[in-house]
């Protein structure tokens, strides 16, 4: 399969075929007589994986050891213990993500409408003083 067709057939553009190729996660395709990329087909599902994983927010970086660790078999180091860390690494985001909802609400029913003014009143629910979750741009999260 020459690249447009995989690009086209998994959804991505021909320069992230060359992009994956010099990250390493996509393995250099033999070569035509005339110099064309020729694709095995199953690397369609392999960029399928590598996009599926990317919209699950891991890197590429992560991509790439989750496909190694899916090769070499390797006690804890496989998808699962993978995907737990991703996982309490995202719950931790959406506690981040609802302590700034929250706090906005807040913000909003309270009347907030300048900063300093409100920084300086009493009833203002917004965080001036006190720690700050990593989403409202405190410290980042530890665990």
């Amino acid at each position: 399969m020459r690249s447009g067709q995989l690009a086209d057939a998994a959804g991505v553009n021909p320069q992230t075929l060359r992009y994956y190729e010099r990250r390493g996660l996509l393995r250099a395709p033999r070569r035509s007589p005339g110099g064309h990329r020729l694709y095995p087909s199953e690397s369609v599902t392999r960029l399928r994986v590598i996009k599926t994983a990317q919209r699950l927010g891991f890197t590429l970086d992560e991509v790439t050891d989750l496909l190694d660790a899916g090769r070499r078999r390797r006690s804890g180091a496989g998808l699962s213990a993978r995907v737990t860390a991703k996982l309490a690494e995202v719950e931790g985001r959406l506690a981040d993500l609802t302590a700034v909802r929250d706090t906005l609400r807040e913000a909003i029913s309270a009347g907030c409408d300048d900063l300093v003014a409100c920084a300086g009143s009493p009833c203002c629910p917004l965080p001036f003083a006190e720690a700050l979750p990593a989403a409202l741009g405190g410290e980042p999260r530890r665990g």
